[in-house]
């Protein structure tokens, strides 16, 4: 055995008796770009949204070369408090008030706007929000704090016209309990999945997540095409490989495990990074799944 092939061996023994009986805490494969909404709300203590009734001041210009005026004033706009998501015993709806913004959408725009530390308020920057963004935030706040009918709710923003929602709807997966994935099986739209899984717009962060998904709702008629894509030789093909593996493994059983074995843990001349993918979805079928039986994990 080559040191190469020996290292990769050493790594998946190690990785897989280390994690076999760990029980993963949220989503796999899918890693939370930022904050949801709804944290970000939870963390504050006055939510609202406003409208920009005044843009900031411009300063005047200045030498490039003079020394930065500290009292100089700062870019302050002032907005009218539309709606209160939070805290209503610290603002009023239709108040004004003054935050740091640094933007140039026009008077009119609404925003999210959130603050800290009451009675004297400390605004973070506004957050610009469509009519659409704003109602997905209202619903957002009434729905349960988790579980499988919150999970549900957010299947219709995956791909939204709005990048905005789309990465709030992704990330409340990243960080959702699998068994609360399992749980939305009947209402995952199958071939929806199939088709972002072949557009190449689609970025391999959230082509894991519907590898994930389609490994939950997925039948035998999906496997020709998730053997196509394991064995393709381009690399955009493979985005994901990690919850691909995981998927074909979930679909086929243990009958699939000689696949991934000759392709990926006993091929002296595969990439690194792909032998890696199958160590990591095997790691997930010891964690979540009782598919693979541990010993046959063990053997891989």
């Amino acid at each position: 055995m080559s040191y190469s092939a020996a290292i990769r061996h050493l790594t998946a023994s190690l990785v897989l008796v280390s994690m076999l009986s760990g029980v993963a805490a949220a989503c796999p494969f899918c890693s939370a770009v930022a904050k949801t909404f709804s944290e970000e709300i939870d963390t504050v203590d006055v939510a609202v949204f406003a409208k920009l009734t005044e843009a900031p001041k411009k300063a005047p210009e200045q030498d490039d070369n003079a020394p930065y005026d500290l009292a100089a004033p700062t870019a302050k706009a002032k907005f009218e408090v539309v709606q209160i998501l939070k805290g209503e015993n610290h603002v009023k709806a239709g108040s004004q008030i003054e935050v740091l913004y640094f933007g140039d959408r026009p008077v009119g725009s609404h925003f999210l706007v959130l603050g800290v530390e009451p009675p004297v308020l400390t605004w973070a920057t506004p957050i610009e929000t469509s009519d659409r963004a704003r109602e997905y935030i209202n619903l957002v706040m009434k729905l349960p704090k988790e579980g499988a009918d919150r999970l549900a709710f957010f299947l219709t923003y995956l791909e939204d016209k709005e990048e905005m929602l789309t990465r709030d709807a992704y990330d409340e997966f990243a960080k959702a309990p699998y068994a609360d994935v399992k749980a939305i099986k009947d209402r995952i739209d199958h071939d929806q999945l199939v088709a972002w899984l072949w557009n190449p717009q689609v970025p391999a962060s959230r082509k894991r997540l519907y590898m994930t998904l389609l490994g939950v709702c997925g039948g035998e008629n999906d496997l020709l095409m998730l053997e196509t894509i394991l064995k393709s030789d381009v690399r955009e093909v493979k985005a994901g490989l990690d919850a691909t593996i995981a998927c074909y493994l979930t679909l086929k059983g243990p009958e699939g495990m000689p696949l991934v074995e000759e392709m990926f843990l006993k091929n002296k001349e595969a990439e690194y990074t792909d032998t890696y993918a199958a160590i990591m979805a095997l790691r997930f079928h010891g964690q979540e799944n009782q598919i693979i039986p541990k010993e046959r994990i063990k053997l891989a």
